[in-house]
């Protein structure tokens, strides 16, 4: 008589297991940033990591059980939904719609989807932000107001001027942090995964990702459209240009580290060219953008884009 094989029960899917355990470390490094812990800002910074591990490591739906054990865990733990919505907004559905989308060929990662919704995602929510603050004033009426508290908050004597450019610049320094969270979490989780074979697919040459064709067009339009608005009306479509420029920025980052790459002096020039960029904050950040633009579409041979 032929031994019977063993029944797999749903509990002992390692998709499910994984799952629910990257949600569950998720919501708890972001719970731990809610209530003001010690180390609560690091472990926020954390908080995708746990999500890109069970999307890269166990697939798709790993991913989605972990967003939605996260969810739960939040919802069951924390007063009113503002908590979930914030990990909603800034890593659960962010994280599950680059692996989806970076997964959808197959045995391997394509990062052009991925690095357009770095832009696209952020600037949703800037469209979503506006339409909310419409009753309250307007979108820069509560970015100044919110600036203006966390100024008085930290006691800090600010001139005007300068609290206006921080509202302006609000927008995009949100997206571009929120960007390098997510793309150093991203590949922290591949290379773990890559160094113990258990990665899906493996790692992409992140240096030499590249946008869509089009996308450079979106920041381009709504930079027209900024020009062409009164001053009472521009935050939002100058929010839009920065916010979906930070894309570009990362890839002038990458076309530098990729154009340093066989250089003999290539870790002195990289630390003087990101403390010039820190230094000249704007004009380095245009740089990189235009840089990355020559990458692009100043190549011979051009990576295929959508």
């Amino acid at each position: 008589m032929a031994a019977q094989q063993p029944r797999i029960g749903l509990i002992d899917d390692p998709r499910l297991l994984a799952g629910a355990a990257g949600g569950l470390v998720s919501a708890l490094a972001a719970l731990w940033a809610f209530r003001g812990l010690p180390a609560g800002l690091g472990l926020f910074w954390l908080s995708p990591l746990p999500l890109f591990l069970a999307g890269l490591g166990f697939g798709k739906l790993a991913l989605a059980i972990a967003v939605g054990a996260g969810g739960a865990a939040l919802l069951a733990v924390t007063p009113g939904l503002l908590p979930l919505l914030l990990w909603l907004a800034l890593y659960g559905v962010p994280v599950l719609l680059l692996v989806a989308v970076g997964l959808r060929r197959g045995p391997r990662i394509d990062l052009t989807a991925p690095m357009a919704l770095l832009g696209l995602w952020p600037a949703g929510l800037t469209l979503l932000a506006s339409i909310l603050a419409a009753g309250h004033g307007g979108l820069e009426a509560v970015l100044r107001s919110t600036v203006e508290l966390g100024l008085a908050q930290m006691e800090a004597e600010v001139p005007a001027t300068a609290v206006d450019q921080i509202v302006r610049l609000n927008a995009a320094a949100l997206a571009l942090w929120l960007a390098i969270a997510l793309v150093v979490n991203a590949a922290a989780a591949q290379g773990f995964l890559g160094r113990r074979g258990l990665a899906l697919a493996p790692a992409p040459r992140w240096r030499e990702a590249r946008l869509p064709a089009w996308y450079p067009a979106l920041p381009a339009l709504a930079g027209i459209a900024w020009l062409l608005t009164g001053p009472e009306d521009a935050l939002l479509p100058l929010s839009l240009c920065l916010v979906l420029a930070v894309p570009l920025l990362l890839q002038g980052l990458a076309a530098m580290h990729t154009r340093l790459v066989r250089h003999s002096a290539r870790l002195p020039l990289l630390i003087l060219f990101y403390v010039l960029i820190l230094v000249f904050s704007l004009p380095g950040a245009l740089v990189l953008v235009v840089l990355g633009l020559l990458e692009q579409y100043g190549r011979r041979n051009p990576p295929a884009n959508m």
